[in-house]
């Protein structure tokens, strides 16, 4: 109340001097000067129309604000507004809220010096009286309208806005008029704005990863129970076989059985979130080919060539198995003849790449998969490495396909 009090009586005492300042000019005047009537009778009702504008003025913040301090009355606003990006999208963030504040024109954004100059029309009250003409006329020292300026400092790696919001007048014009809040009204309008659009993002963001999250943990789902499983098809056949050739070939089906078991042992599950190394992989997919070539006889051949200090890489488990499947089932299996598989490792810089390579009927075979075990390795490489690692399949010239898998060549544990 005190503050307001204040207030009205600055403005009050501006006018009188103004006023009296007039009056000595006045009487300065021959002749013209000797009468001073009018003089007063225009300060009286200049007063008048003052005190009703100042009072428009104090019950138009009290709506806005909700109380009446030095800060909420004060023509001229400054807000400080963190703004937890990088300075470039706090920027934009800043402008699109300035461009969107109602009655905004003359709009200029420098994006290099990181500031925004703004022009905002004054609201022409619609029905407005004659208090509300009085304040918005040249008469009270008033614009119709105000102007914005805003500027975006970086501070480690956010954003800090100093946001001013002022009338197109001088300063001088504060001691004599009032802008009805509308300089509070637009500081408060773009704060909400750059509040909302933050937690807008954050949303966003949160939405995302939340997305994210559950994207990995099917994809983890899905690839832990490919790892776990024993193809039935492939567990039957060979039991099978095995119980043929105890008839026909007893060593031959021990040699099967034996294969088996290795291949079981090492598609049992590992520890959760384990890497398997490239060595027992390879024992993995050496077993399982030579169950194949019991099978297929002179059709399958086999070659490896994987140096020795290289079968202590890290390599998620089931990976390399993947491919070599998918050379026997969409290459050799198809083709009458049948062929060869390679396994090759090789050492390039901080990574290793390991091939399996077929010469069967290549990406022509109409008889091919889903593509789904590729996908499984990409989700998982990706899943496992993030784009540290890779996966590439070509055409294996002169015929088949070549398939390669590039990992970091020492990597501890899945994240």
């Amino acid at each position: 109340m005190i503050k307001s009090f204040f207030f009205v009586v600055r403005i009050v005492l501006a006018w009188v001097a103004a006023f009296f300042v007039l009056a000595l000019f006045w009487s300065t005047i021959p002749i013209i000067g000797r009468f001073g009537l009018p003089i007063f009778f225009v300060a009286c009702i200049t007063l008048v129309f003052v005190v009703a504008s100042v009072f428009s003025h104090l019950r138009r913040i009290r709506l806005i604000a909700g109380h009446v301090d030095s800060g909420t009355l004060a023509n001229r606003q400054r807000r400080q507004i963190e703004i937890p990006f990088e300075a470039g999208e706090a920027f934009d963030l800043l402008d699109a809220a300035i461009r969107e504040l109602p009655r905004s024109e003359e709009i200029e954004s420098a994006r290099d010096s990181l500031q925004i100059r703004a022009k905002v029309r004054r609201p022409a009250i619609r029905g407005e009286g004659l208090l509300e003409r009085f304040n918005r006329s040249p008469l009270s020292g008033s614009s119709v309208r105000n102007q914005i300026l805003a500027t975006v400092t970086p501070v480690n790696g956010t954003g800090s806005v100093t946001l001013i919001c002022e009338p197109e007048s001088g300063a001088w014009s504060d001691w004599f008029r009032v802008d009805d809040g509308s300089n509070l009204e637009n500081a408060e309008a773009i704060a909400r704005a750059v509040a909302r659009r933050v937690a807008e993002r954050r949303r966003n963001e949160q939405q995302a990863s939340a997305q994210t999250a559950t994207e990995k943990e099917l994809t983890v789902a899905r690839l832990s129970l490919l790892q776990a499983q024993v193809e039935p098809h492939f567990l039957y056949n060979t039991l099978a076989s095995a119980q043929y050739l105890t008839r026909s070939n007893p060593a031959q089906a021990d040699d099967m059985l034996g294969h088996l078991i290795a291949y079981l042992r090492h598609s049992l599950p590992s520890a959760e979130n384990a890497l398997s190394t490239l060595g027992d992989e390879l024992e993995r997919a050496r077993a399982y080919l030579e169950i194949l070539k019991i099978r297929m006889g002179a059709r399958l051949g086999l070659q490896l060539d994987v140096a020795e200090p290289l079968r202590a890489t890290p390599l998620p488990p089931m990976m390399l198995q993947t491919l070599v499947e998918n050379a026997i089932k969409h290459g050799l299996e198809p083709k009458p003849s049948g062929g060869t598989v390679w396994i090759h490792a090789r050492r390039d810089g901080d990574a290793i790449a390991v091939t399996v390579a077929d010469d069967g009927q290549g990406f022509g075979n109409q008889s091919g998969g889903t593509g789904i075990g590729l996908k499984n390795v990409r989700e998982r490489l990706h899943l496992i490495y993030g784009g540290r690692a890779s996966l590439a399949v070509v055409a294996n010239m002169p015929c088949g396909v070549a398939a390669t898998i590039t990992v970091p060549a020492s990597f501890g544990a899945t994240p």
